[in-house]
């Protein structure tokens, strides 16, 4: 009696099928390392965020992802300026509470010094003092927009940096543009301007409106600029101790 022999099954070793799913998990484990290596800093950002959000991690100063690592010293400036920015909208989205008052409700400069309409520039020749043709006329139109208002008027004398000629009559710029704002002045009152709403301020050199070298631009810097200030000329009436009285009882 022949004894049949079992045929020998077809097929692969046990551990075969072991080692491919090793092998598929570490090709995912790989491809997840690539990915994340491609996160933008933004969404990166959001993804830290979130995680701290979640587990409470309130000093997370490296990012969590393989990417390129900011400096420690960046990331806390930029946690700082979120801090700030949080505490900034619970401020505002809370209960608006009035604060207290002083023995004064408001407090008023006696000098502000903002300009708050330029009336109009008037040019001069660069060595020059006295108001040619041109600049009649554009004193002219400054008198115009400056003339019956309230504010106090400012007439500030500039130069170019040109030296002064050996037979100039002014000792320096300084001098040179306190003549020029003072010819300014003086048409300004011909033209009607109150004398006492006008205020002298020379700049000289200091103030240019063009740096580049060239004569062309650097003539534009020998000028006088009229200009309303934010303040009251009848503010500015009396004496120092007589305008504390009027500030004090007027409410202000």
């Amino acid at each position: 009696m022949a004894i049949l022999q079992e045929e020998e099954q077809a097929g692969v070793p046990d551990w075969v099928v072991t080692f491919g799913d090793m092998m598929s998990l570490l090709l995912t484990f790989f491809i997840l390392l690539f990915s994340m290596s491609e996160v933008k800093q933004e969404e990166s950002a959001a993804l830290i965020d979130a995680m701290r959000n979640q587990f409470g991690i309130g000093d997370a100063a490296l990012p969590l992802t393989p990417s390129r690592a900011l400096p420690i010293n960046s990331a806390i400036a930029r946690l700082a300026s979120r801090g700030r920015a949080e505490r900034i909208g619970a401020i505002n989205a809370g209960d608006k509470v009035k604060a207290p008052e002083g023995d004064q409700r408001r407090v008023r400069a006696i000098r502000p010094g903002d300009d708050s309409l330029q009336g109009g520039v008037v040019d001069f020749p660069e060595s020059s003092g006295e108001l040619t043709a041109e600049a009649i006329k554009a004193t002219e139109a400054a008198a115009a927009v400056v003339k019956g208002k309230p504010q106090k008027i400012e007439v500030r004398g500039h130069t170019s940096n040109k030296p002064l000629e050996p037979d100039s009559p002014y000792r320096n710029q300084w001098d040179l543009a306190y003549a020029r704002a003072f010819k300014v002045k003086q048409e300004l009152i011909r033209l009607g301007v109150k004398e006492n709403r006008i205020r002298l301020a020379i700049a000289a050199e200091n103030e240019p409106r063009n740096i580049s070298p060239s004569e062309q631009w650097r003539r534009q810097n020998a000028r006088v600029e009229i200009f309303l200030l934010n303040e009251l000329t009848k503010d500015l009436e009396g004496t120092a101790e007589e305008r504390r009285q009027r500030y004090s009882t007027s409410g202000w």
